[in-house]
């Protein structure tokens, strides 16, 4: 039995295009950065802990795997998060405006026998943005609950000059990264899992 854990509807659609059965869990972590974490380190730990914590709500089923999936923007060093506020939100966008930035995405797989873990890592290129434009983007309401204030599928795709890597791991869940994993835990994508 393969569990997603995440309450992300990005990450939820993105599985189901490897024609995957699974069963969602709610999740909650602390996603907090470590003094001395690199960016990298953090998002694969907040991946980690998000599957390890899906996983202890599970664990007593036979044959269960869990998914734990977390995705970041960093620019200059700094993971940016999803903004609190419009304020916050207009910010992001403000320094990302006209600069390239990387998109870091992180998947655990959790099972009982082993767990497994793939990071990709892709750059992202904003058009350089006026003043009109973010307040006009943020007013959307598409940048809050999006790390880095965007959204690649939706509106945001438009602030976008440039991508270079995943655009799913862009989105939240790397598909060619999660099919590996998977395959390596004996799921083959397209293969409906037994229930």
């Amino acid at each position: 039995m393969l569990y997603l854990a995440s309450q992300s509807p990005r990450r939820r659609e993105l599985l189901q295009q490897l024609g995957i059965a699974y069963t969602t869990l709610d999740v909650e972590v602390a996603e907090v950065r470590a003094q001395g974490e690199s960016p990298q380190e953090y998002v694969s730990r907040v991946a980690r802990d998000k599957a390890q914590a899906g996983f202890a709500l599970v664990a007593d089923a036979a044959d269960v795997l869990v998914i734990g999936s977390d995705t970041e923007v960093v620019l200059d060093g700094e993971v940016f998060g999803k903004p609190a506020d419009a304020g916050q939100a207009g910010a992001m966008l403000r320094r990302l405006s006209g600069r390239a930035h990387a998109v870091i995405s992180a998947v655990w797989v959790v099972g009982a026998q082993q767990q497994g873990c793939e990071v990709c890592v892709s750059n992202v290129r904003f058009a350089r943005l006026d003043a009109a434009t973010i307040d006009a983007y943020v007013a959307t309401g598409e940048p809050f609950g999006k790390a880095g204030g965007y959204a690649i599928q939706g509106r945001g795709a438009a602030l976008v000059e440039h991508l270079e890597g995943s655009y799913s791991g862009v989105m939240g869940l790397p598909l060619f990264e999660t099919a590996r994993l998977l395959r390596g835990f004996g799921v083959l994508p397209g293969r409906v899992c037994p229930q």
